[in-house]
């Protein structure tokens, strides 16, 4: 079985490598950036399986990359996870209108979200297979 690419898009360099060490460990390949623009251009480079987005990130936010992944034909139907430490009232549902495929909280629950990356990646290898 192919690896998957999943490109892991946030700020803080210690969660970064958290996610990144657990989802490698999980069998999948990883890409990084940093911020919301460079997760953008990678996104278009290498038109990873699923995203993990950080929902506060400076310059463009989790929203604003999400709408620009969106508006990228190859990337349009890339699922994109958001990351939160933000328990702010309204958040969640800002990110469940923003049309994220999944929402996961930090500190980062680490069997939940290697399922909700299987999950949501199962879920387009079955609508691949369909079409």
């Amino acid at each position: 079985m192919q690896r998957r690419l999943i490109l892991v898009v946030e700020d803080d360099p210690r969660s970064r490598r958290l996610v990144h060490d657990l989802l490698e460990h999980a069998g999948y390949d990883i890409a990084e950036a940093a911020s919301g623009e460079e997760g953008v251009r990678l996104a278009r480079e290498l038109s990873p399986a699923l995203v993990i987005l950080d929902f506060r990130l400076p310059g463009m936010d989790g929203i604003t990359a999400l709408g620009e992944l969106r508006s990228i034909d190859r990337c349009r139907a890339i699922p994109v996870i958001a990351v939160t430490a933000s328990a702010m009232p309204g958040d969640r549902a800002r990110i469940t209108a923003a049309g994220f495929d999944a929402c996961e909280e930090k500190p980062i629950d680490v069997g939940r979200l290697v399922a909700t990356v299987r999950r949501l990646l199962a879920s387009t290898e079955r609508a691949e297979d369909a079409s």
